[in-house]
């Protein structure tokens, strides 16, 4: 008995002396052990690095007046103005409302459709078809947003179009009140199937046993929706809401600059859009940064005031 505790003593005095050793061993040590993980997770932080970190370093122009003679750190500092020049922009209402008009429907209505769909492709009991109904509908997450957009405007065309028939000469695609609508369900019906395989898997590592017990209790297939299946993937379920609203903002550029017309303009023209407009075709390189910087800074609350509530409330969180 004595030798076990001073084995014991032994491993303890062991992970203090560790725990107290100076930085640079404690490195040496935990990069001596866990070397193949680093060598194995390296490509992936060389990406982050390069595409994410790096180019922070042009935030810089957002506070700068921009000379393309004098490089990205030899331009005047003005401070503020850009943001200031942002917020009275007469088209700042108009651009911030479209983007959190067509940002909270997509998120909304994309969140909820693919956990309904795996709950309901969860409930089918053959395999075979399980398999083809998954393949069928995350096939769509795979076709190209140019293909999208034009198979929006084939299918939506008046007179002719498969859809756009219903609605006589009128122009869907040109209707200012129909753009958001159009926008978000075409992005559910594209992605939704894509999204729910994260549930699905969730929904995999559910017992077996406790649907037998919940049949013998007389449960039907709401029932095991209800208490079996949905607390299962609740966790999962906070933490993609968490992710997600860390994009409220970030309305995709390239579908929206596809749909974009001269008709649905008013309605259609985001932050993507008029960055895009004001930095690339104006050359306002400094004003541009600026909005897209206000853009990430935005995300960035969102996703902490997301983190925070949902860390309280159900104790599951991203950090």
């Amino acid at each position: 008995m004595s030798g076990e505790n001073d084995g014991n003593s032994a491993v303890i005095d062991n992970i203090e002396a560790r725990r107290h050793a100076p930085l640079f061993k404690r490195l040496a040590t935990h990069f001596h052990q866990y070397w193949q993980l680093w060598v194995l997770a390296l490509p992936s932080i060389l990406f982050v690095v390069i595409f994410a970190y790096v180019p922070m370093y042009g935030v810089q122009l957002a506070f700068r007046k921009y000379d393309i003679t004098k490089g990205m750190t030899g331009g005047d500092w003005v401070g503020f103005q850009y943001f200031r020049q942002f917020f009275n922009d007469p088209m700042f209402v108009e651009i911030i409302t479209n983007t959190f008009r067509i940002s909270l429907w997509t998120l909304v209505m994309g969140f909820i459709a693919p956990i309904i769909l795996a709950l309901l492709i969860n409930q089918i009991g053959s395999s075979k078809v399980k398999g083809f109904v998954q393949t069928i509908t995350y096939m769509p997450h795979f076709i190209s947003t140019v293909v999208m957009v034009s198979m929006l405007q084939i299918f939506l065309s008046p007179g002719t179009g498969l859809l756009g028939r219903f609605f006589g000469r009128e122009s869907l695609m040109g209707d200012p009140n129909s753009f958001t609508s159009i926008y978000w369900i075409s992005e559910i019906w594209q992605h939704m199937g894509w999204n729910c395989i994260i549930y699905l898997a969730a929904l995999s590592s559910v017992d077996l046993a406790l649907y037998e017990a919940a049949k013998i209790d007389g449960a039907g297939r709401l029932q095991l929706i209800r208490y079996v299946d949905f607390p299962t993937i609740l966790p999962t379920v906070g933490v993609m809401l968490i992710l997600n609203m860390g994009s409220v903002l970030g309305v995709g550029f390239e579908k929206v600059w596809l749909m974009q017309n001269t008709l649905n303009i008013t309605a259609s023209e985001v932050i993507s859009t008029y960055t895009y407009r004001i930095g690339i075709l104006d050359n306002q390189f400094s004003y541009s940064t600026a909005i897209g910087l206000f853009n990430s800074v935005v995300n960035f609350v969102f996703l902490v005031i997301a983190n925070t509530i949902a860390k309280r409330a159900s104790n599951t969180s991203i950090f």
